[in-house]
């Protein structure tokens, strides 16, 4: 069977709540961001310490450890955008196939203990950039090439589904 590749638009999440995880996002306050990037990492790092976190227990969804390095990754281009929306006017972000990096940066042969560290240090880094958010950043935008808007509110609320998603993906394993 294998994995398919994720061609879903997850930006409905941030109007109705998710019916997998049950991720609302009305239950998250732009200024609690930074927490909860922070927050997902330390149980992502819990989750890096199973034995089986190499492990494929299912055809159709990735590793414990593939899922971190997603993560990981996640919150590292979640940063560059950030950064270009608070730097530029309307910055169109670059594209990022999270398919086609998983498997050229070989997610599946990394190192957990280096993926945990790894992960809760770019949590620390993009958390600290939401901590340091004020007045009108939060409403300055960005756009995917796909067409979607975000604010910069908008944009941390639709990020952080993503490392709680992949919490319950791997808790319903």
């Amino acid at each position: 069977m294998g994995i398919e590749p994720d061609t879903k638009d997850w930006t409905w999440v941030l109007r109705k709540a998710c019916p997998e995880c049950g991720f609302d996002a009305s239950d998250y306050s732009p200024a609690s961001i930074g927490e909860e990037v922070r927050s997902a990492a330390a149980a992502w790092s819990s989750e890096l310490t199973r034995p089986d976190a190499a492990a494929r227990t299912r055809e159709d969804r990735w590793s414990v450890l593939e899922y971190g390095c997603h993560v990981r990754d996640v919150y590292r281009i979640f940063d560059v955008r950030l950064g270009l929306m608070l730097d530029e006017v309307d910055p169109l972000f670059p594209n990022w196939d999270q398919d086609a990096t998983a498997a050229s940066d070989r997610y599946d042969l990394q190192d957990p203990t280096v993926v945990s560290v790894e992960l809760v240090e770019a949590a620390a880094v993009l958390g600290g950039h939401f901590d340091g958010l004020t007045g009108d950043q939060w409403d300055r935008v960005g756009r995917r090439s796909d067409g979607s808007s975000f604010t910069v509110a908008t944009l941390g609320t639709y990020m952080i589904h993503d490392p709680i998603h992949h919490l319950w993906d791997v808790s319903a394993r």
